[in-house]
């Protein structure tokens, strides 16, 4: 399966990335991709950019070096109700709105917990897709998150950076990318690069989507159309979301 946009980057401003946004578009267009996400944490993760971060991306070109640049965040889970740490007068403006669990910002509650925060992540409109959900830290009933995302539309992602990161992650992972495929349910693909060598690195990711079987077309980012297209929906999506101006 051929991956063409990496769903999952980060830059300087994460404040524990080490490369900038040309440092990762030059390391995009080394491995071969059309295009990739610039998804830098959300403002709770301690030394994370301020909101104004994401509302300045616009000035950044659609191409960079030849390659698609997208607009986006992985904002950080901060409650069992779903809340997220980027306000949605933010999040309206982005092409690609992550939502994860990260241990800084919300310990793991235990899968019950972690569910149900999960749950209300999905139904919210504003999200497009979960970032690392196969993380052993945090368990969940993968079958109802799988099938919750089937139900609004949404990503789940299979996350290079897991198998080298977070050490157990294979089989929640490869349930994931099972029931996806089962249920019919998205999954994105995202090397989670904080370095711009790793920019397009899908190398076990892909390995696993390829062991369970799982189709390209539940791939968001198995080709440039595909991802636009997602994108075009879910950023219509969050336009009928009424938010106050700033």
């Amino acid at each position: 399966m051929k991956i063409c946009i990496d769903t999952h980057t980060h830059s300087v401003s994460s404040g524990h990335a080490y490369s900038t946004v040309d440092d990762l578009a030059r390391g995009a267009r080394k491995r071969g991709l059309k295009g990739f996400v610039l998804s830098d944490h959300g403002p709770a993760m301690p030394g994370g950019p301020p909101p104004y971060h994401f509302s300045n991306l616009r000035i950044i070109p659609k191409k960079l070096f030849g390659l698609m640049f997208f607009t986006g965040v992985e904002t950080n889970i901060m409650d069992d109700a779903g809340g997220l740490d980027l306000a949605p007068v933010y999040c309206k403006r982005l092409d690609f709105v992550m939502a994860g669990f990260h241990e800084i910002c919300f310990a793991s509650h235990g899968q019950t917990v972690n569910t149900q925060a999960l749950l209300a992540v999905l139904a919210n409109p504003l999200v497009d897709a979960v970032s690392h959900p196969g993380n052993p830290l945090f368990p969940i009933d993968i079958e109802e998150v799988v099938k919750a995302t089937a139900k609004y539309g949404k990503a789940l992602e299979i996350n290079n950076s897991s198998f080298r990161i977070r050490p157990g992650c294979e089989e929640n992972c490869r349930r994931v990318a099972q029931l996806s495929r089962q249920y019919g349910s998205l999954l994105s693909c995202g090397s989670d690069a904080h370095y711009w060598r790793d920019v397009g690195n899908f190398t076990a990711a892909k390995a696993l989507l390829e062991e369970t079987g799982v189709p390209p077309e539940l791939v968001i980012n198995s080709s440039l159309e595909r991802f636009k297209e997602f994108v075009k929906k879910r950023r219509a999506a969050r336009a009928e979301v009424p938010v106050k101006k700033l």
